[in-house]
């Protein structure tokens, strides 16, 4: 099954990497289209790296929003950049779900209208080095596009080139 958007099944623009910490160095891999098309497909290619360091996947959803995913012993931990996504997206709806969080109860039509907000946890990747304050900015600032709140964030850990070799080499 491909993608789903507002209950169309499309092919979602957008990308979705592992970045992995490992050997005291950051490695980024492109993760399969899959991993936008729900939440345990994200999980199950993330899982799949069996990697004993750190390791947390980046969705960019369709360009619209993102999702943090990290996967850990006591459960996965997520971070959705925008609520109000879940309206017109599944893997949006599966992250609320995950939280025990409703959708918000939105008319399509007043989505560009409803400013959006984040739901999830913004001390995702604060062991890392990028603290809830500094990842709440990020989020917060709606004027950029997701892949630009990743190079900010790329930036702030410190693995953007990895980033971006991974990204060019998709395009």
């Amino acid at each position: 099954m491909s993608a789903q958007r507002a209950g169309r099944e499309d092919e979602l623009d957008g990308f979705a990497v592992a970045v992995v910490f490992e050997d005291s160095r950051w490695k980024v891999k492109a993760l399969g289209a899959r991993a936008l098309d729900g939440l345990e497909n994200a999980e199950r290619e993330l899982l799949g790296l069996r990697s004993p360091g750190a390791f947390f996947g980046l969705l960019d959803v369709d360009e619209e929003f993102f999702v943090i995913v990290r996967p850990a012993p006591g459960g996965t931990r997520l971070l959705l950049s925008d609520a109000t996504a879940a309206v017109d997206y599944d893997i949006a709806a599966d992250v609320l779900e995950r939280l025990n969080v409703d959708i918000p109860d939105l008319d399509p039509d007043e989505i560009d209208d409803t400013e959006p907000w984040e739901e999830g946890d913004l001390t995702i990747l604060a062991d890392l080095g990028l603290p809830e304050p500094v990842l709440a900015v990020i989020v917060g600032d709606t004027d950029l596009y997701p892949d630009e709140q990743f190079s900010m964030i790329a930036q702030r850990l410190g693995f953007d080139a990895e980033l971006s070799a991974v990204l060019d080499a998709q395009e």
